[in-house]
């Protein structure tokens, strides 16, 4: 593999943030392993895998071609791959493609449920938070109809957890740019009721998601580990919303990743670990 290569390969990974899988992957494979009760076989783990890793780069791929105009105005993301024409958009369409296909095959190797269900698409609005939640807290729902070929209430219990807490620390991300969405006529809280109302609106979101982690334990029947995760996980989102203020925004970075991603990481490891005891 050539510098050329690498290099286009490392833009690819940036421009779809492939590290902020770490939100919905753990999330994915909680839902697989609840709806297997451990840890499923190795052919529906792969495609588990594979099938959210695709959606989530079509759906990253597709958000960079559809905001490029507004990313190449924003001082924050000008320099990101598409907006900075390091990687062309005719490659990025051409990725898109190939990840879209990716995730309806990976969706048609588990069942046939899955496949029907693989294409969904989302629009954005004030709300687009919200909406950004619930594609994210579909990640345990599509993992569980994938290993069981059935749509059960308890997956989407865990994915309306998912929702609010996304929502929440999206609704802080979106704050770095109030000013300049306000100024382009672009949808977001922040813009719309203010960055402080806003953070209030992120507070309220992390306390149901809390409520509904915590329902969703008791009605899986899951124990100590998972009710730690969720204790641990509550500690962390009082951390991350006190270290963001509406006149103070330097440790975003800090709050929307750092944190956000220990706490997917937590609550698959507590769930996983329930369920393994009671194997």
């Amino acid at each position: 593999m050539n510098d050329s290569t690498l290099n286009r390969f490392s833009l690819t990974l940036e421009l779809i943030r492939f590290s902020h899988t770490i939100f919905a992957l753990p999330f994915a494979l909680l839902g697989a392993v609840l709806a297997a009760g451990g840890w499923p076989n190795a052919w529906q783990l792969t495609w588990t895998i594979l099938a959210c890793v695709f959606a989530r780069s079509s759906a990253m791929s597709f958000n960079r071609l559809a905001d490029q105009r507004f990313d190449t105005l924003n001082p924050r993301t000008r320099n990101w791959p598409l907006a900075s024409n390091q990687l062309n958009r005719h490659f990025v369409i051409g990725f898109w493609v190939c990840c879209s296909l990716g995730f309806i095959v990976s969706a048609a190797m588990l069942n046939r449920l899955a496949f029907y269900l693989s294409p969904l698409t989302k629009r954005f609005t004030r709300y687009t938070h919200f909406i950004l939640g619930a594609a994210l807290g579909l990640a345990p729902v599509g993992a569980w109809i994938g290993i069981r070929g059935s749509i059960d209430p308890l997956p989407f219990m865990l994915g309306l957890g998912i929702m609010a807490w996304v929502a929440g620390f999206d609704i802080i991300y979106s704050c770095q740019d109030a000013g300049f969405d306000t100024k382009h006529g672009l949808h977001s809280l922040p813009s719309r009721i203010g960055v402080r109302k806003a953070l209030a609106v992120s507070a309220l979101c992390h306390m149901a998601a809390l409520t509904t982690f915590m329902i969703t334990g008791i009605t899986a029947g899951l124990g100590m580990f998972y009710l730690t995760a969720v204790a641990l996980t509550a500690v962390m989102l009082v951390y991350e919303q006190s270290i963001i203020t509406p006149v103070d925004l330097s440790r975003m970075n800090r709050a929307f990743l750092t944190v956000n991603g220990w706490i997917s990481i937590l609550m698959f490891l507590g769930g996983w670990m329930d369920i393994r005891g009671g194997l």
